[in-house]
């Protein structure tokens, strides 16, 4: 198994960069998680939108979900164009049926309702899901394949459940939008501290902080998650490739 990080700021792209996008890979499937302001441009760089196999979706924020449309239309032209492939499934929640409802374009690409409370088989991968603390409906994602497991916090504030969620995983993706002397928790977000301490008490082999701030050092992110978690902690980057 092989991730990708495509985009990795939160709430909005910095300049020439992407919000929320990560490419994950096995055995020739290519799914690719959250699909953020930026993230279609900056794929292209690895692999073309025709290539991808099946997206999914953890909630309907736009630094989520800004490039669906221009994933839809990039597949519309190569289409046109010449080109031949399946319709691409977007795999989201139905709990914003306004939203869920763009996620079908044409015959382009089908939005697929995930059962939030069983294991959904996406390609060769296994996922599972966790609701999150956010003001809008968002779940967690444990994606598990060959005996390796991802988990991805998306976006929400830390509690409890997340730790069993998270157990003895691999790579935790976690979302890390505040530093830690700051309160994430009425905005639904986890500060660097509380990132660390879901690491250290999930038993994680790394941690990898992701949706970052826009202001500071954010390598004191790593220093302030450090006082948790003693294992290996990075800032999520463009085009880092990590395999498993």
């Amino acid at each position: 198994m092989k991730l990708t990080v495509i985009g990795f700021w939160g709430g909005y792209p910095k300049q020439n960069a992407a919000s929320s996008g990560y490419l994950l890979e096995h055995e020739g499937f290519q799914l690719l998680i959250d699909c953020g302001s930026g993230v279609l441009s900056k794929l292209q760089t690895i692999i073309q939108p025709e290539e991808l196999d099946a997206v999914i979706i953890s909630h309907y924020h736009p630094d989520h979900i800004a490039d669906i449309g221009v994933l839809q239309h990039s597949r519309l032209i190569q289409g046109l164009l010449g080109k031949e492939f399946p319709t691409l499934p977007l795999y989201s929640h139905e709990y914003d049926q306004h939203e869920f409802t763009k996620l079908t374009y044409k015959t382009i690409t089908k939005g697929i309702a995930y059962d939030t409370n069983s294991i959904l088989s996406v390609g060769p991968f296994q996922v599972t899901f966790l609701k999150t603390d956010h003001p809008v409906p968002c779940y967690a994602m444990r994606i598990e394949v060959g005996g390796k497991t991802i988990v991805y916090t998306a976006d929400g504030s830390f509690k409890e459940e997340l730790i069993e969620f998270s157990k003895e995983a691999d790579i935790l993706l976690c979302e890390c939008n505040f530093y830690g002397h700051q309160n994430g928790k009425s905005a639904g977000h986890m500060n660097s501290i509380e990132a660390g301490r879901l690491a250290k008490i999930a038993v994680v082999k790394q941690l990898i902080l992701t949706h970052l701030p826009h202001y500071g050092n954010l390598s004191d992110l790593i220093s302030e998650a450090s006082s948790e978690f003693t294992g290996i902690i990075k800032l999520a980057d463009e085009f880092q490739p990590i395999s498993l």
